[in-house]
Parts: C-alpha cells; structure tokens; sequence
C-alpha cells in the first residue's frame, strides 16, 4: 500500500485546539497535509496552515542543540507519529503542538474545509470528533501548558 508523509498541527489558543471540519474526509481533524518535495516538515506545516485557514503559527518543541557545523537549520520535533489509513492510501504523520500567533485573522479555505472550531478538553468528549482526534488533541494540550 501506498503511504505519503504528512504534517498535522494542534494549534493551541487561549487553553482551546483549534480542529477542522475537512471536506473530502468529512471527519473534524487538526490542520495538515502532505509534505512536498525538497520541503521539510516544518515549512510544509506552515505552509499547510497558510493555505487551509490562512494564519501564522509558531511550531512548540524546538530543538535548542547550537546552529554550529554543517547545520543549517533546527527543526521541530514531533510530539506524536503514526501510520492511518486515509482510504485508498497510508499517511505516515508527524503531529506538532503550535501556538496560534495571529488568531484573529483566520479565515478558512472553503475547497478543503467545511468549517473549524476551537475545542476545550470538555468539548473533544463530543461525537463528532473522532477518538484518535481526542487523545492526540488532550496531548497537545497537555504538552502546551508544560512548554509554554
């Protein structure tokens, strides 16, 4: 079967995660997509959040090891990864815990999306988010309030 690399964000703001309603999956699901060639994970993150809901965000968990040597950039480490099933393919994700920088200004791309919301911990107890969904966001949101 085949399987794609993807990027997922559990964007955080004011104690909430923000989580989409996606259109072709028609499942509510944290913001992402695949990761295009010569891209890292990191700019493809950012890049998918641009294009979905249009807002700017700060990746949580950098690395601090020094830019020294033959590196020429950090990038974020992944809170969670796995491999599920989309349907007709696998998606290998790497799930990142993200600080909204400019909330104010989201404005979903409706080709890809239905709608969003931000979520409580109480509010990720509704049906229509699915399980998985749940326990990764509660991560999120746990790992949120420890590094920031």
């Amino acid at each position: 079967m085949k399987i794609d690399l993807t990027v997922a964000g559990y964007i955080i703001y004011k104690n909430k995660v923000l989580l989409i309603h996606h259109r072709k999956l028609d499942l509510w699901l944290p913001v992402g997509g695949h990761i295009d060639k010569n891209e890292t994970p990191d700019q493809a993150l950012v890049r998918e959040v641009k294009e979905e809901i249009g807002i700017d965000i700060e990746i949580i968990n950098q690395s601090n090891i020094p830019l020294e040597g033959n590196i020429k950039y950090n990038l974020a480490i992944p809170f969670y990864t796995n491999v599920h099933s989309v349907g007709d393919h696998d998606h290998y994700g790497l799930f990142f815990v993200c600080k909204a920088k400019n909330p104010d200004q989201l404005k979903i791309n409706n080709v890809e999306l239905i709608n969003f919301n931000w979520f409580s911990k109480n509010d990720l107890n509704e049906n229509h988010i699915p399980i998985d969904v749940k326990n990764q966001a509660l991560e999120a949101l746990r790992l949120y309030n420890r590094l920031s």
